[in-house]
């Protein structure tokens, strides 16, 4: 598999898997346990959720810039590395749930601090090491393996991320168990509504019912209940936020045992000229070129992060509401939908890899702006896929304890088979637009500036990650077939547009 690529390649990889058993983690648990933690709505929390993961990769941005005055990219993902370790550090530190009077403000803050740290930190290490792996290829010796090493490199990165919503979900209902609890997914609304006074008659019968289950035994006091619950919940949320910190250990081991196998890029040697021959030979009129190009993609992909991004809010919203959280006598957690993307990743990778080389062989394979194109439109599908499976379902605030409504029995509640249906086509079209777009910024992105190209790239998504929150909100507000599908709309003119360009992006990447 590995045959005919550059040697640092699984290396690089290896380094990544820290970031992403930590991203994975925060795309599984983030948006409940803010929920959980402050009781706050399904708008807030998405605007929490979303200028965080906008911040994420806008501040690749300045990791990318940094790395290219510096051309120090080697100590630029270091320090990246180690800064994201302490914010997921201050993210383990348990504080009491419910917050004492007047300290709520003061631990969301501390909360906020924690997730402004990591984005930092993953802003320094993630666009920079993307550029270490596209300079590999620049060496003539592997260039026509450009694609097929970024698919691989995609592939490894996210053997970490299958585990890490696991791990999470260990480690918080072990911490349930711990204090004589079961995991149920709807308590902490019920629990938030009981102890702001909001509680209908109706949802404390429901309420008891649920306490007397997770508890084993009759709850005589609803409130302290309540309190103790909701206290439980969230530390086993803290202590999950501490297995990424052994994970960002184990990644930076592996990156310092390896950074002589990776580029030093053109100009940090000592030496070395910062300009050489292919820089040189690059006028004005092609750099444009080739950043318009790049600016073209980047504003099709805001859309495709907008929503694929949607797995961590909406989606996982939808799993915690809407679906039944059972096949046959397995019970499961919301958060086990985290693993299903990073798990279709890995293993449909190969089959995308073989597909695209066959097609190569017989000369009929598309170019990298067409497989962007068709991944939009596989995109579209899945949320077709959404809007039909949620046709008749009612509105969220019918069924929000918090806002007097009744939590879906069971019965009500559609199969998990949809969301999993839903996770597989748009890994399908991951593939088809995440490691081939950043792919394509490697070869398009003039030499001198390929650190804030990536960093482009991940600027993009910030982008679309900022607009996550709008998914939030109509989420709340409007029938669920509809919400979902925006996201068809959107996908289909990305798509459109992108094939309206097709001609040009092709001649610059020539």
């Amino acid at each position: 598999m590995f045959k005919g690529h550059p040697k640092g390649l699984i290396a690089s990889a290896l380094a990544n898997m820290g970031e992403r058993f930590g991203f994975y983690t925060m795309m599984a648990i983030l948006t409940l346990f803010i929920q959980s933690k402050f009781g706050l709505d399904e708008t807030n929390t998405g605007i929490i959720y979303s200028v965080f993961y906008a911040s994420i990769y806008i501040l690749a941005l300045v990791g990318g810039i940094i790395a290219d005055r510096t051309r120090n990219y080697k100590g630029t993902i270091m320090v990246g590395l180690i800064i994201m370790a302490v914010g997921y550090v201050l993210m383990a530190i348990p504080t009491p749930t419910p917050a004492p009077e007047g300290t709520k403000t003061m631990y969301l803050v501390a909360t906020l601090i924690g997730l402004f740290v990591i984005a930092f930190g993953n802003g320094l290490f993630k666009g920079n090491l993307q550029a270490l792996v596209g300079q590999m290829y620049d060496n003539d010796k592997y260039r026509d393996k450009r694609d097929s090493g970024f698919s691989l490199f995609y592939m490894f990165i996210n053997i970490g991320a299958i585990f890490a919503p696991l791990a999470a979900i260990g480690v918080r209902n072990w911490w349930l168990g711990t204090k004589g609890f079961e995991y149920n997914a709807e308590l902490p609304s019920y629990c938030h509504s009981m102890l702001n006074g909001s509680i209908t008659e109706k949802n404390t019968d429901a309420f008891q019912k649920l306490a007397n289950e997770v508890s084993g035994t009759p709850v005589a006091d609803l409130s302290t209940f309540a309190s103790e619950y909701l206290n439980a919940f969230t530390t086993g949320f803290h202590y999950a936020f501490a297995v990424a910190i052994i994970a960002m250990g184990i990644s930076f081991v592996v990156y310092m045992m390896n950074k002589k196998n990776f580029p030093n890029p053109k100009g940090t040697k000592k030496g070395e000229p910062a300009s050489v021959s292919k820089e040189a030979m690059m006028d004005v009129k092609e750099v444009k070129q080739r950043l318009y190009a790049l600016f073209a993609v980047y504003g099709i992909v805001i859309f495709f992060w907008f929503s694929f991004h949607q797995n961590g809010l909406t989606l996982t919203f939808f799993a915690k509401n809407y679906t039944l959280l059972q096949v046959g006598d397995w019970k499961f957690s919301a958060e086990i939908f985290q693993s299903m993307n990073p798990f279709f990743v890995v293993f449909l990778t190969p089959l995308v890899i073989w597909m695209f080389a066959r097609l190569r062989s017989k000369g009929k394979e598309p170019s990298t702006p067409k497989k962007i194109a068709i991944g939009m439109a596989i995109a579209a599908s899945a949320y077709v896929l959404m809007s039909l499976g949620s046709l008749g379902l009612p509105l969220f605030q019918s069924i929000n304890p918090e806002a007097g409504g009744t939590a879906l029995e069971n019965a009500e509640k559609v199969t998990p088979f949809l969301l999993l249906g839903t996770y597989f086509i748009l890994t399908v079209a991951e593939l088809f637009i995440s490691p081939l777009g950043i792919s394509f910024v490697s070869k398009v992105a003039p030499p001198q500036y390929q650190g804030i190209m990536q960093g482009g790239w991940l600027g993009a998504t910030a982008v679309g990650n900022q607009l996550l929150f709008i998914g939030a909100i109509m989420y709340k507000s409007i029938p669920l077939w509809a919400t979902w599908g925006t996201f068809v709309v959107v996908s289909m003119l990305s798509m459109a547009t992108m094939l309206f360009m097709i001609k040009w992006l092709e001649r610059i990447a020539k």
